[in-house]
């Protein structure tokens, strides 16, 4: 159990050994996180483009099953960019906390021709850690893109399957993995993992849909532009809107709100 003891409500995630192949798989059914993620769509009046939709649905439970094989003291954030089509994807991970989140940007996205996938890693008493990686262009696949992040950066392969409709696997290799058997794996192979290869369960980890973010934090990140430039920030409207970037929920600030949390704070 972590040591800040996360939540035991949330999606469960189970990493197993694969005894003489020296890999390491985590799978989940992520069912129970997708409903909390169209129950903050529908709280929040937003949707995204089915296709869009899709893509940030399996960033996501790439990054959990990825931090479910990392140490506990360990938060990752993920930054997708690709030009075909032309969107950044978001999704941020706290295993200390077992709390995941995501989001995606299609406005104002610079079309620069390069894809890029950035990753960046903050571990307790470490300074933090960031990677940027090139991807193919023209493959829009989250999966293919964070595969070629292992093989570039984790210095390591992994490869992500399709267990079921909202059920998926990573398998990374790990010293002396059978690498012969490692490339032959594909989705028949993993459905009939269980039965073909000894697993042997490591740990099982918890994870839920949340940001933490508020209507306070809102009016914290707005507070410096409103004491150098309040004209510049709400014109002559009384109330400005405004998205939590981390998970694209809605918040409406008001002048009023916004006036007296500068005083507050000053």
């Amino acid at each position: 159990m972590s040591p800040e003891d996360p939540t035991l409500q949330g999606l469960e995630v189970r990493t197993y050994f694969v005894r003489g192949r020296n890999a390491l798989v985590a799978r989940a059914d992520f069912g129970e996180l997708y409903v909390d993620y169209y129950l903050h769509q529908g709280q929040h009046g937003y949707q995204h483009v089915p296709q869009h939709d899709e893509m940030l649905k399996e960033t996501l439970a790439a990054l959990t099953l990825h931090c479910a094989t990392r140490p506990w003291n360990e938060s990752w954030a993920w930054t997708l960019h690709f030009t075909d089509p032309l969107l950044n994807l978001f999704v941020t991970g706290d295993n200390r906390f077992g709390k995941v989140i995501g989001q995606i940007f299609t406005e104002n996205v610079k079309d620069d021709g390069c894809p890029l996938f950035l990753a960046e890693l903050a571990r307790e008493r470490s300074e933090p850690r960031r990677s940027v990686v090139e991807l193919d262009p023209g493959d829009a696949d989250a999966f293919h893109a964070i595969e070629r992040f292992y093989k570039m950066s984790e210095q390591r392969p992994a490869r992500y399957f399709r267990h079921g409709p909202e059920e998926f696997v990573i398998v990374s290799a790990q010293p002396q993995c059978d690498l012969a058997w490692f490339d032959r794996l594909d989705d028949t192979a993993i459905r009939v993992l269980d039965e073909t290869e000894q697993l042997s369960l490591l740990e099982v980890r918890r994870y839920r849909w949340e940001c933490g973010c508020s209507q306070h934090r809102m009016l914290g990140i707005l507070a410096p532009i409103m004491r150098t430039d309040p004209e510049g920030l709400f014109g002559p409207d009384p109330t400005i809107r405004m998205s939590c970037p981390r998970c694209g929920a809605r918040y409406v600030i008001t002048r009023e709100a916004m006036e007296a949390h500068v005083v507050s704070d000053d």
